[in-house]
Protein backbone atom coordinates (compact mmCIF):
# COMPACT_ATOMS: atom_id res chain seq x y z
CA UNK A 1 0.00 0.00 0.00
CA UNK A 2 2.82 2.40 0.93
CA UNK A 3 4.70 1.62 -2.28
CA UNK A 4 1.56 2.19 -4.29
CA UNK A 5 1.07 5.63 -2.71
CA UNK A 6 4.66 6.57 -3.45
CA UNK A 7 4.21 5.45 -7.04
CA UNK A 8 0.98 7.45 -7.48
CA UNK A 9 2.51 10.57 -5.91
CA UNK A 10 5.56 10.25 -8.16
CA UNK A 11 3.33 9.83 -11.19
CA UNK A 12 1.26 12.87 -10.20
CA UNK A 13 4.40 14.95 -9.68
CA UNK A 14 5.77 13.88 -13.06
CA UNK A 15 2.52 14.78 -14.78
CA UNK A 16 2.47 18.22 -13.14
CA UNK A 17 6.07 18.90 -14.16
CA UNK A 18 5.41 17.67 -17.67
CA UNK A 19 2.28 19.78 -17.87
CA UNK A 20 4.17 22.91 -16.85
CA UNK A 21 6.92 22.10 -19.34
CA UNK A 22 4.33 21.46 -22.05
CA UNK A 23 2.58 24.74 -21.27
CA UNK A 24 5.83 26.63 -21.74
CA UNK A 25 6.52 24.76 -24.98
CA UNK A 26 3.02 25.61 -26.21
CA UNK A 27 3.71 29.31 -25.66
CA UNK A 28 6.98 28.90 -27.53
CA UNK A 29 5.14 27.26 -30.44
CA UNK A 30 2.56 30.03 -30.76
CA UNK A 31 5.32 32.63 -30.69
CA UNK A 32 7.23 30.80 -33.43
CA UNK A 33 4.10 30.23 -35.53
CA UNK A 34 3.67 34.00 -35.76
CA UNK A 35 7.01 34.25 -37.58
CA UNK A 36 7.25 31.11 -39.76
CA UNK A 37 5.74 29.72 -42.96
CA UNK A 38 6.32 26.04 -43.58
CA UNK A 39 6.58 24.24 -46.91
CA UNK A 40 4.57 21.03 -47.22
CA UNK A 41 4.83 18.89 -50.37
CA UNK A 42 2.60 15.79 -50.55
CA UNK A 43 3.52 13.03 -52.97
CA UNK A 44 0.95 11.22 -55.10
CA UNK A 45 1.85 7.88 -53.49
CA UNK A 46 4.64 6.05 -51.68
CA UNK A 47 5.99 4.43 -54.81
CA UNK A 48 9.68 5.02 -55.44
CA UNK A 49 8.85 6.99 -58.58
CA UNK A 50 6.30 9.25 -56.90
CA UNK A 51 8.60 9.92 -53.97
CA UNK A 52 11.39 10.93 -56.35
CA UNK A 53 8.94 13.16 -58.21
CA UNK A 54 8.00 14.84 -54.93
CA UNK A 55 11.61 15.97 -54.48
CA UNK A 56 11.75 17.24 -58.06
CA UNK A 57 8.64 19.31 -57.46
CA UNK A 58 10.13 20.61 -54.22
CA UNK A 59 13.28 21.69 -56.03
CA UNK A 60 11.27 23.34 -58.80
CA UNK A 61 9.48 25.74 -56.47
CA UNK A 62 11.79 26.12 -53.46
CA UNK A 63 14.28 28.53 -54.97
CA UNK A 64 11.56 30.66 -56.56
CA UNK A 65 9.52 30.78 -53.34
CA UNK A 66 12.56 31.94 -51.40
CA UNK A 67 13.21 34.61 -54.04
CA UNK A 68 9.63 35.85 -53.69
CA UNK A 69 9.93 36.02 -49.91
CA UNK A 70 13.37 37.60 -49.78
CA UNK A 71 12.07 41.13 -49.25
CA UNK A 72 9.26 40.27 -46.82
CA UNK A 73 9.62 42.13 -43.54
CA UNK A 74 7.25 39.97 -41.49
CA UNK A 75 4.79 37.10 -41.67
CA UNK A 76 1.94 39.30 -42.91
CA UNK A 77 4.01 40.57 -45.84
CA UNK A 78 5.32 37.08 -46.60
CA UNK A 79 1.78 35.68 -46.62
CA UNK A 80 0.63 38.36 -49.06
CA UNK A 81 3.60 37.74 -51.36
CA UNK A 82 2.94 33.99 -51.41
CA UNK A 83 -0.79 34.36 -52.00
CA UNK A 84 -0.08 36.52 -55.04
CA UNK A 85 2.48 33.99 -56.32
CA UNK A 86 0.39 30.82 -55.85
CA UNK A 87 -0.57 30.54 -59.57
CA UNK A 88 3.08 30.92 -60.58
CA UNK A 89 4.31 28.35 -58.05
CA UNK A 90 1.58 25.91 -59.04
CA UNK A 91 2.54 26.30 -62.71
CA UNK A 92 6.21 25.67 -61.89
CA UNK A 93 5.29 22.51 -59.99
CA UNK A 94 3.06 21.26 -62.81
CA UNK A 95 5.85 21.91 -65.33
CA UNK A 96 8.22 19.80 -63.20
CA UNK A 97 5.66 16.98 -63.12
CA UNK A 98 5.18 17.08 -66.88
CA UNK A 99 8.93 17.28 -67.52
CA UNK A 100 9.30 14.07 -65.52
CA UNK A 101 6.75 12.37 -67.78
CA UNK A 102 3.71 12.39 -65.49
CA UNK A 103 0.26 13.92 -65.86
CA UNK A 104 -0.59 14.46 -62.19
CA UNK A 105 -2.34 17.72 -61.35
CA UNK A 106 -0.78 19.94 -58.68
CA UNK A 107 -2.75 22.07 -56.22
CA UNK A 108 -0.97 24.90 -54.41
CA UNK A 109 -2.52 26.67 -51.42
CA UNK A 110 -1.66 28.71 -48.38
CA UNK A 111 -3.34 27.26 -45.31
CA UNK A 112 -2.93 26.54 -41.60
CA UNK A 113 -1.92 22.96 -40.84
CA UNK A 114 -1.13 20.89 -37.76
CA UNK A 115 2.37 19.42 -37.55
CA UNK A 116 4.04 16.96 -35.18
CA UNK A 117 7.33 17.81 -33.50
CA UNK A 118 9.98 17.86 -36.20
CA UNK A 119 13.77 17.70 -35.81
CA UNK A 120 15.86 18.92 -38.75
CA UNK A 121 19.64 18.93 -39.16
CA UNK A 122 20.22 22.34 -37.58
CA UNK A 123 16.96 23.06 -35.72
CA UNK A 124 13.72 21.61 -34.38
CA UNK A 125 10.13 22.87 -34.27
CA UNK A 126 7.43 21.99 -31.73
CA UNK A 127 4.15 20.39 -32.71
CA UNK A 128 1.30 22.77 -33.46
CA UNK A 129 -0.40 24.79 -36.16
CA UNK A 130 1.67 26.70 -38.70
CA UNK A 131 0.86 28.61 -41.85
CA UNK A 132 1.91 26.42 -44.78
CA UNK A 133 2.64 26.69 -48.46
CA UNK A 134 1.04 23.38 -49.40
CA UNK A 135 1.49 21.53 -52.68
CA UNK A 136 -0.49 18.37 -53.36
CA UNK A 137 0.73 16.20 -56.23
CA UNK A 138 -1.97 14.01 -57.74
CA UNK A 139 -3.88 12.23 -54.97
CA UNK A 140 -1.48 13.43 -52.28
CA UNK A 141 -1.51 10.05 -50.51
CA UNK A 142 2.25 9.52 -50.22
CA UNK A 143 4.79 10.48 -47.60
CA UNK A 144 5.31 14.21 -47.51
CA UNK A 145 8.20 16.64 -47.18
CA UNK A 146 8.29 19.50 -44.67
CA UNK A 147 10.56 22.42 -44.11
CA UNK A 148 10.46 26.18 -43.45
CA UNK A 149 10.23 28.46 -46.48
CA UNK A 150 9.99 31.68 -44.47
CA UNK A 151 12.49 32.49 -43.17
CA UNK A 152 14.43 30.47 -45.80
CA UNK A 153 15.65 27.61 -43.59
CA UNK A 154 15.13 24.67 -45.97
CA UNK A 155 18.62 24.97 -47.40
CA UNK A 156 20.47 26.28 -44.34
CA UNK A 157 23.16 23.62 -44.31
CA UNK A 158 25.20 25.15 -41.51
CA UNK A 159 24.42 26.61 -38.11
CA UNK A 160 25.76 29.97 -39.29
CA UNK A 161 23.44 29.98 -42.33
CA UNK A 162 20.50 29.03 -40.15
CA UNK A 163 21.17 31.67 -37.50
CA UNK A 164 21.63 34.42 -40.08
CA UNK A 165 18.44 33.59 -41.97
CA UNK A 166 16.40 33.27 -38.77
CA UNK A 167 17.59 36.55 -37.28
CA UNK A 168 17.11 38.38 -40.58
CA UNK A 169 13.45 37.31 -40.56
CA UNK A 170 12.91 38.73 -37.09
CA UNK A 171 13.45 35.78 -34.76
CA UNK A 172 14.98 36.85 -31.47
CA UNK A 173 18.22 35.40 -30.11
CA UNK A 174 16.14 33.51 -27.56
CA UNK A 175 13.93 31.98 -30.25
CA UNK A 176 16.94 31.03 -32.38
CA UNK A 177 18.57 29.46 -29.35
CA UNK A 178 15.38 27.58 -28.51
CA UNK A 179 14.88 25.88 -31.87
CA UNK A 180 18.56 25.37 -32.70
CA UNK A 181 19.19 23.28 -29.61
CA UNK A 182 21.44 25.78 -27.89
CA UNK A 183 18.74 25.93 -25.23
CA UNK A 184 19.12 22.58 -23.42
CA UNK A 185 16.24 20.14 -23.50
CA UNK A 186 14.40 21.78 -26.37
CA UNK A 187 13.44 18.52 -28.08
CA UNK A 188 12.22 17.06 -24.77
CA UNK A 189 10.08 20.13 -24.12
CA UNK A 190 8.58 19.96 -27.61
CA UNK A 191 7.83 16.25 -27.29
CA UNK A 192 6.34 16.71 -23.81
CA UNK A 193 3.90 19.28 -25.18
CA UNK A 194 2.88 16.91 -27.97
CA UNK A 195 2.47 14.00 -25.50
CA UNK A 196 0.31 15.99 -23.07
CA UNK A 197 -1.91 17.38 -25.84
CA UNK A 198 -2.43 13.92 -27.32
CA UNK A 199 -3.23 12.56 -23.85
CA UNK A 200 -5.79 15.28 -23.20
CA UNK A 201 -7.32 14.73 -26.63
CA UNK A 202 -7.81 11.04 -25.85
CA UNK A 203 -10.05 11.97 -22.89
CA UNK A 204 -12.11 14.55 -24.76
Amino acid sequence: MYIRKIFLLSLLFAMICTGVWASEAHQDQRQLADKLIRLHVLANSDSEEDQALKLQVRDSILHRAEEILRGAEDLKAAKGDLEAALPELEALAEAAVQAAGYAYPVAASLTWESYPTRVYDTFALPAGEYLSLRLIIGEGKGHNWWCVVYPPLCQSVSQEDFTGAAEEAGLTEEEVSLISGESRGYAVRFKSMEWVENLLASFS
